[in-house]
């Protein structure tokens, strides 16, 4: 173990899977405390114990982050399990992919409620006490469907670029009190979503090289490559770093497909 997050308690949600457990396992190496949430409870439970970590360093609670309430007395329970928490990491978030005119009101109202009012409602419950600590971090993890739009995705990415505007609106409303609050880009990574987005096809595999031939270097990112960068943000390495996104796509955003 390291040093680079000795002190931190951090609040980490989506946190059962995928990248938000490999950002746990990341910061917990750092010497951080944690506190863990997600709204699949087994899978949580079981995730809390593959990390195997010393008593005291990692609580965790079945949450709904789109229920203010539920976020609110899991915050409280935070702090009175691993003290008071200096930095957030919202990492929940759902995949909405449709077409517009194919998109019904209640995949509208998930896309933005999970990704955005949930973002928001962990944002709220935790920037009081940042605030009366003096400062602290938010890291909302978006995407680069924040800044692009692919056909057939509605309304993931009005979602995403909404996150963005949440990010930025809060660290300039909060920087001078302390608090950073930036937003970390993931493209593809290999996670459960993407092979069940990729087994949705009738040739899996064909579908998998096909997303990976998309980027310059003929691959994508591991979840543990998002969790590094992660850890960067939330750290106090970068201290100057506010209402910024730092993009980690292995460069696909930058390219200019054919339409």
């Amino acid at each position: 173990m390291t040093e680079r997050l000795v002190g931190k308690r951090i609040l980490i949600t989506g946190a059962a899977q995928g990248i938000g457990l490999a950002i746990a396992r990341a910061c917990l190496a750092e010497g951080a405390r944690l506190f863990l949430l997600d709204q699949d409870g087994g899978l949580l439970r079981r995730s809390v114990q593959d990390l195997g970590a010393p008593a005291g360093t990692v609580g965790s609670a079945a949450v709904d982050i789109t229920e203010a309430g539920g976020v609110e007395a899991a915050t409280l329970e935070a702090a009175n399990q691993i003290g008071p928490l200096n930095a957030l990491i919202n990492n929940a978030g759902v995949n909405v992919f449709h077409k517009p005119l194919e998109t019904s009101e209640a995949e509208w109202y998930r896309a933005l409620d999970v990704n955005v009012k949930g973002a928001w409602n962990c944002c709220k419950a935790v920037l009081p006490g940042l605030i009366e600590q003096g400062g602290g971090a938010i890291l909302n993890i978006a995407s680069t469907h924040s800044f692009t739009i692919i056909p057939g995705t509605f309304p993931y990415p009005v979602a995403k670029h909404a996150l963005l505007g949440l990010t930025k609106s809060l660290a300039l409303e909060y920087a001078s009190q302390g608090i950073r609050v930036n937003a970390l880009a993931p493209g593809y990574v290999e996670t459960q979503k993407a092979r069940d987005y990729w087994n949705g096809f009738e040739d899996a595999k064909a579908a998998r090289t096909a997303t990976l031939e998309l980027h310059p270097g003929k691959r994508i990112a591991s979840v543990e490559e998002i969790a590094r960068a992660a850890v960067f943000m939330i750290s106090d390495e970068c201290p100057f770093m506010n209402a910024a996104t730092l993009v980690v796509d292995g460069g696909l955003s930058q390219l200019q497909h054919p339409a």
